[in-house]
């Protein structure tokens, strides 16, 4: 997959290769998937709403479709880029929609993977606030993200672990560099500190910069 200059999911190339190249990039990503299948059966309940914020090509339907099955439950996938949608491989419609403009349903269940730090930070609280307000009171957001560096030493170590985990699963450094660079500016980590301060959360994933978070009400 050709690297574009400035990252951009609205770009069919980004699109046709996105399920391989974020496969290479994030080597833990099909573990952390399956995490959120777990997650989701312990807060889906009968005939329950889930929301999948920034649904790429419909992984989470995928990993979700026997709870969702089982408990007819109804999914509403939102991706806000078009050609993302139109590689979206589920039964659900996708609602192409920037998610900061979504009109929210009360729902049990939402999963932000790998979306949130695509979203202008100034725009996050608000959000965050907007989804936890819909959520019912025994329901569960699950956020998965790029995280602020940690003070010190720790934050290169932490860094260099997730450079040298692309180059094991075969990423090449040069495109390694390159897609570092076309982030500038567009991809921005999460504070979680911030984000969900209001909120009860708990860190259930932790590899080098990213992060996973349960976030509940109090």
């Amino acid at each position: 997959m050709k690297i574009p200059e400035n990252w951009t999911f609205e770009d069919k190339e980004v699109a046709h290769g996105f399920d391989s190249h974020v496969r290479e990039q994030l080597p833990w990503y099909d573990m952390i998937s399956n995490a959120i299948g777990q997650i989701g059966n312990h807060y889906i309940p009968e005939k329950g709403v889930i929301y999948d914020i920034g649904a790429s090509t419909g992984n989470i339907e995928r990993i979700l479709s026997k709870t969702i099955d089982k408990r007819q439950a109804v999914l509403l996938p939102i991706e806000k880029s078009t050609e993302m949608a139109e590689k979206y491989d589920g039964k659900w419609s996708v609602i192409v929609e920037d998610v900061t403009e979504v009109d929210f349903v009360s729902f049990d269940f939402a999963v932000c993977f790998l979306s949130m730090m695509f979203i202008a930070p100034h725009k996050r609280v608000e959000l965050v606030d907007n989804l936890m307000y819909n959520l019912r009171d025994d329901g569960a957001l699950v956020v998965v993200e790029k995280t602020i560096p940690v003070g010190g030493y720790v934050s290169t170590v932490m860094s260099r672990l997730t450079l040298k985990e692309k180059m094991n699963q075969g990423a090449d450094p040069k495109d390694i560099i390159e897609k570092e660079l076309s982030l500038s500016g567009i991809q921005r980590p999460i504070n979680p500190d911030v984000l969900f301060e209001k909120y009860n959360y708990t860190e259930f994933f932790r590899f080098g910069e990213f992060g996973g978070y349960i976030v509940e009400k109090k």
